[in-house]
């Protein structure tokens, strides 16, 4: 998420998620913190979309209710965010516009125009920003790609109009700024899917992101080639099929995509499963699949499953084991380390060189990607010749000044994530889970007893449970003298403990001491005393 400031407008670009990582125990999603929107609301003046993938408009159903700014974004973008705020029951208060490219209007002060951009889901976008003071150009996710699979070339025509004689800042992707040379074209994966289609024995099963409609017309194409039908596992993607198909993104003759229970009639040979999972999703169909659990399909010898995708970093661990699991149960798999099944839709060197001298900004800031992708593209901008105090590398929360002669970062807002639990939000700094995390680490033992109200003795032994902390074969032994400790500890303290809670502590922290001594591990320790 990016927000423009110019006198009292504000506009914003994107609002995606962030997938949680393994140091985030029970975490759903990232959103953005928009403490700093919530506060100026009054002068926000919309959020533009750049493409419909869920790390730039996941956001949307939680960032809509706080801010209630209409919403812009292309054709299939409006269609996808319209079945994740349908899905939330927030569409019927949702201000959603569809916009071309070419087709200018404004903001307050800012003045828009759409232009068209390849990236590896059809309509993506990039911005051209006209201020007072000079055009922003944000490129959204892209890659220069010559043959792309939905037949829309990069406008980079449009780009050099808009940039003019040099646009006063350049806002570009730099995911792959790290590789050399150019991103292989989306044709070059048709090309590979249409081949293990034609070589697959039985059942093909292929595994994509649920957005990536220009991946699932690849396989439609290919399945047509090969006399096969297509059925679709998983809601998120059934869901999108059905969107893209009805708004033209997807097209297959009559028949060709058919229900599960269409396609198990028919020979295995004649078969394509389209299935979410590609990033290992524990909940998702492949992961289901690849453990046995799926309700409607089972892997047999002589099925060929393709996931479509490379892990996000994160996720290399949890997919490498779907991986297994499948070649355990008998599937042939191919993915991205083995063929070429998958190509990434961001731009490399070369091609961000050119979009560089393309717009030939005044003022360049790298955008998306991690601190090495952002230091990476800069280096870039300064092998081109850009002045050092002319390029930003920006972290979450920079506030960038610019005028016409400078520009500086002048003030750090509020910013960073805020991690979606269930129907809870928890910021940056939660304990929470740290606390989750030791939990996961040591395991927990709760010490339980009862003590007469009149004398303060204790009425039965103490009971200790565990849960992820010891084997039962191995906590027999050590739990007897765990609860021997603790009645010694409550016959020592007897009346002089005027308190449960003075009690419960003074337990906690020796039987917490007392287990580290016996196992070398600190488990957490919840007491449970009560008076009758």
């Amino acid at each position: 998420m990016m927000a423009l400031e110019y006198d009292d407008d504000i506009i914003v670009i994107d609002a995606g998620l962030l997938f949680p990582e393994e140091d985030m125990p029970g975490v759903d999603l990232g959103i953005p913190d928009i403490t700093y929107l919530v506060q100026n609301r009054e002068k926000v003046r919309a959020i533009l979309i750049t493409h419909g993938h869920e790390d730039h408009i996941g956001a949307l159903p939680f960032v809509l209710p706080e801010l209630d700014v209409p919403v812009y974004a292309s054709r299939l973008a409006h269609g996808l965010i319209t079945v994740k705020l349908r899905e939330r029951r927030l569409i019927r208060d949702a201000r959603l516009n569809v916009v071309e490219p070419h087709s200018p209007f404004r903001l307050g002060r800012f003045h828009i125009e759409f232009f068209r951009v390849c990236h590896s889901i059809p309509d993506a976008m990039g911005i051209a920003i006209t201020t007072p003071i000079g055009t922003v150009i944000h490129t959204g996710d892209f890659k220069i790609d010559h043959t792309p699979a939905d037949g829309h070339s990069m406008d980079l025509a449009a780009i050099a109009r808009l940039a003019g004689d040099g646009a006063l800042l350049l806002c570009s992707d730099s995911t792959y700024a790290e590789v050399k040379g150019y991103t292989a074209s989306e044709q070059v994966v048709g090309e590979a899917l249409d081949r293990v289609i034609s070589e697959a024995p039985g059942r093909v099963m292929i595994a994509t992101f649920a957005s990536l409609i220009s991946r699932m017309q690849q396989v439609i194409d290919a399945a047509v080639r090969h006399n096969r039908k297509v059925t679709v596992v998983g809601r998120s993607m059934s869901n999108n099929v059905k969107m893209a198909t009805n708004m033209g993104y997807l097209s297959a003759p009559p028949d060709t995509i058919v229900t599960m229970n269409e396609a198990r009639r028919l020979p295995h040979d004649q078969v394509i499963i389209m299935a979410t999972g590609s990033q290992g999703e524990p909940t998702s169909a492949l992961v289901r699949i690849a453990n046995g659990v799926h309700r409607d399909v089972e892997v047999e010898q002589g099925d060929t499953v393709v996931i479509s995708a490379s892990p996000i970093p994160g996720n290399e661990k949890t997919v490498a084991k779907t991986i297994d699991n499948l070649f355990r149960q008998g599937a042939n798999v191919i993915y991205s380390r083995v063929a070429t099944v998958h190509v990434h839709g961001h731009a490399s060197q070369e091609e961000l060189k050119t979009m560089l001298g393309l717009v030939n900004p005044r003022y360049f800031v790298p955008i998306h990607g991690e601190r090495r992708h952002l230091v990476a593209h800069a280096n870039l901008a300064r092998s081109m010749g850009m002045p050092e105090e002319d390029i930003f590398v920006l972290e979450d929360g920079d506030v960038l000044a610019l005028t016409p002669e400078e520009g500086v970062v002048v003030d750090k807002v509020a910013a960073g994530h805020v991690f979606v639990d269930g129907k809870t939000f928890w910021d940056m700094d939660s304990t929470v889970f740290a606390e989750r995390r030791r939990l996961a680490r040591e395991g927990i033992v709760v010490v339980a007893a009862t003590l007469s109200t009149s004398t303060c003795e204790v009425l039965t032994d103490p009971e200790i449970v565990s849960y992820g902390f010891v084997e039962l074969d191995e906590s027999l032994e050590l739990f007897e003298k765990t609860s021997k400790k603790v009645l010694t500890l409550l016959e020592e303290m007897g009346a002089s403990v005027l308190t449960l809670d003075k009690a419960r502590a003074r337990v906690r922290d020796s039987i917490s001491k007392f287990l580290h001594s016996e196992t070398g591990r600190r488990p957490t320790v919840l007491t449970v005393i009560e008076y009758i």
